[in-house]
């Protein structure tokens, strides 16, 4: 890659592109060779790319041709740094409507360049070691809250933070294999990817929409990845793990009482054999069908794990102390990029010169040393009235409801009341119009009065059983008929909620439920 696309180890190589094996090759050569790797999320609109690839002045890009074509092509020409272009697919394309001053290879043929004798003998000869405190990646964000932002991440950081993972894997080698479908430009993923590389693991490539048998590109009756693949290891970001557990629970619930009974026994036992640091291997034989479900071998998940209460927040609070959570060690990054309006004294080093990030999370301190994530700071919003609601919290209870795939919880300060968007589930809202007689399109049933009745008389009865206080509870709903994706703009690749955006998508359905239409 060094003979054909750089001269100086200090140049930046952009990638943007889907998680795939050629994107792992692409950053380990980076690594090797102590390029500065710069990372964008595959969802993110033209507008953003162009954004971040001019911010960070790369001149030269790996991509897929699917992004270059769709994604890409258009905006180029505002894009005055960018000379080289690598697709990883194995195909040819016409350089025909490319701006004139851009090369296009594909990355066979930059392998093919790089295998020959004398470019090797090269290449060890412009070998630059790396250091810990060399730059590694920058990676952008999502954009959930704006535009992407560029986070630079040392060698050391990176190091750091898988030392943290593969010490919490036990027995990490060569006879596990991952399953990698989170997005790469998520750190938690590339982390997590690099670490297997390291012990030996094989890793096999999936997507969200091929993941399981039922997953959305997967055709009835035949196989998801996690099936084929039979994976003993896996990284989840909270959406991915609240879809699992929905769809566990919808199955238990479509038991006969016994069934269920000994299903929750079962549950709670072995629950609490785990705390004891013991298995449980006759509940093992029960819960066979669910361990399916991801191919039956999953040993272990990698995870981070939200829930949420209420606000105002203090050291003194009963029964536990609660506050921001702060963030110290070696994995902490070195903040924003050149971004404009970026917030870097989220980052600081105190007088030991120790690296503390400021996360925004609100976490509550157990007794056993367990910290719990209970809130976010940004999703706390202040009603006419003076109640503040946590609309994560709000959100992360009512994902409950048999009828929610998906829900926003939104308010208003100028008004006393919380509504929301919800994403139905298809299978379970569709039965309930069949027996209110109510037949049509999905989007029909979707816009039926009725249906937004009965949507939230299960919120109130959820609501209630949860005891979420009457503030908090939604009084009015949008039921909408078209998921959320990354590919819609309205959630980002770890699945998380793009507030502007959905408040934008929705704004009619706001006026309406607020009594301005």
């Amino acid at each position: 890659m060094r003979r054909w696309t750089l001269r100086s180890p200090k140049s930046t190589i952009a990638i943007f592109c889907e998680t795939r094996a050629e994107w792992m090759i692409t950053a380990q050569a980076c690594f090797r060779r102590n390029f500065p790797l710069v990372t964008f999320y595959a969802t993110l609109g033209e507008e953003a790319v162009a954004f971040g690839l001019n911010e960070c002045g790369a001149t030269h890009l790996v991509t897929s041709v699917e992004l270059l074509e769709t994604k890409l092509k258009n905006v180029l020409p505002q894009i005055p740094s960018l000379r080289q272009i690598i697709y990883v697919d194995r195909k040819s394309i016409s350089t025909a409507g490319y701006p004139q001053g851009i090369q296009i290879h594909s990355m066979h043929s930059v392998q093919e360049l790089g295998a020959k004798p004398e470019n090797r003998k090269k290449e060890h000869q412009l070998y630059v070691k790396p250091v810990p405190s060399d730059l590694a990646v920058i990676m952008y964000t999502s954009g959930s809250t704006g535009r992407p932002k560029g986070v630079m991440i040392i060698n050391s950081n990176l190091i750091g933070g898988m030392a943290g993972q593969c010490e919490r894997i036990p027995g990490l080698g060569p006879k596990d294999t991952y399953i990698a479908y989170l997005p790469l430009a998520h750190v938690l993923e590339m982390t997590a990817e690099i670490s297997c590389v390291t012990y030996g693991c094989r890793i096999g490539y999936s997507s969200p929409q091929t993941l399981s048998d039922q997953s959305t590109k997967i055709k009835k009756g035949s196989k998801g990845d996690c099936t084929v693949l039979k994976p003993s290891l896996m990284a989840a970001v909270p959406e991915i793990m609240d879809r699992i557990n929905k769809n566990v629970m919808s199955k238990v619930q479509e038991m006969n009482c016994v069934q269920r009974t000994l299903f929750k026994r079962a549950y709670d036992y072995k629950l609490e054999q785990i705390k004891k640091g013991y298995d449980a291997p006759l509940c093992n034989i029960l819960f066979k069908k669910v361990r399916a479900l991801l191919g039956g071998n999953v040993r272990m998940i990698y995870s981070c794990r939200d829930s949420y209460t209420s606000g105002g927040y203090t050291k003194h609070d009963k029964p536990h102390p609660r506050g921001e959570i702060l963030i110290g060690g070696p994995n902490v990054t070195m903040g924003y990029s050149r971004s404009e309006g970026c917030n870097n004294e989220d980052f600081f080093a105190d007088e030991n010169g120790q690296r503390w990030f400021c996360t925004g999370d609100i976490g509550e301190m157990h007794p056993d040393g367990c910290l719990q994530i209970v809130d976010r700071k940004k999703d706390l919003v202040k009603l006419q009235a003076g109640e503040y609601v946590s609309l994560g919290k709000v959100e992360s209870a009512l994902k409950n409801c048999s009828l929610i795939d998906n829900i926003c919880a939104y308010a208003n300060s100028d008004q006393n009341y919380v509504i929301s968007f919800i994403v139905p589930n298809q299978k379970n809202l569709t039965a309930l119009a069949n027996q209110k007689g109510i037949e049509g399109t999905w989007e029909e049933i979707c816009n039926h009065p009725v249906m937004e009745r009965e949507v939230l008389r299960e919120i109130k009865e959820v609501a209630t059983s949860i005891k979420l206080q009457r503030f908090e509870i939604p009084v009015m709903v949008h039921l909408s008929p078209e998921p959320w994706t990354p590919e819609t703009g309205l959630v980002t690749d770890a699945f998380k909620l793009k507030r502007k955006e959905l408040k934008n998508h929705y704004l009619n359905d706001i006026e309406r439920m607020y009594g301005h239409k």
